[in-house]
């Protein structure tokens, strides 16, 4: 029950942020960008039997340090940079809360499908890039291995929450797809809209991952 609670307070915090991206004011995105995700980080804190002890700390580090990016690319000074190092740690810490408890396994094909992604989407960005290419093919790298990982746990344990853990992968790399092509591509107006949507509703998923 207080699971479904947090939920709907995300739902309407996430709202309401989103109402401030288009309409102002700034205020809105200040205060409830961070609420949501305290909300969805307070979901995972609770959880009573995670898959293990290691897995469930594991995720709600990740979860603080994606909180200290939003944090860094809300605030109205140039802390892209910051943001993008909040988030590189989370998706390493992510990573990490994927691998545990199991050995590595390298999946040719199982991998082909990130990599082959993670080619496109770089060199479609590339000519935006500018100084940002070696951060940003860090990033794209680091994110895609996290999902890799992701469907490897899935792929390895057939559960529920690790599915979880796997549509939660796939969309936070829908969601940073959409932020770069809108930041180093051709902006477009409903960029913000379906960020933050896959972007919440993968963090969601993540934190859920804890309730086996």
């Amino acid at each position: 029950m207080t699971t479904i609670i947090l939920t709907i307070l995300a739902i309407i915090s996430a709202s309401i942020h989103m109402w401030g991206e288009y309409q102002g004011p700034d205020i809105l995105i200040y205060i409830f960008k961070p609420l949501t995700m305290i909300f969805i980080i307070t979901i995972a804190v609770l959880a009573k039997e995670p898959p293990s002890r290691k897995y469930m700390y594991a995720i709600i580090a990740g979860l603080l340090f994606s909180l200290m990016g939003d944090i860094f690319l809300m605030l109205p000074v140039d802390l892209f940079i910051a943001g993008l190092l909040s988030f590189l740690v989370a998706q390493l810490i992510y990573t990490y809360a994927f691998r545990t408890g199991r050995p590595l396994r390298f999946n040719l094909l199982a991998m082909l499908p990130f990599a082959t992604y993670g080619v496109i989407i770089f060199v479609i960005l590339l000519p935006g890039l500018n100084g940002m290419a070696l951060p940003v093919s860090v990033y794209v790298i680091v994110i895609l291995a996290m999902a890799w990982q992701a469907w490897d746990q899935w792929d390895d344990k057939r559960a529920r929450w690790a599915l979880l853990a796997f549509v939660g992968a796939v969309l936070f790399v829908i969601s940073d797809s959409i932020l770069a092509l809108n930041k180093f591509g051709e902006p477009f107006a409903a960029a913000r809209a379906l960020t933050l949507t896959t972007y919440f509703s993968a963090q969601w998923l993540i934190a859920n991952s804890n309730y086996t």
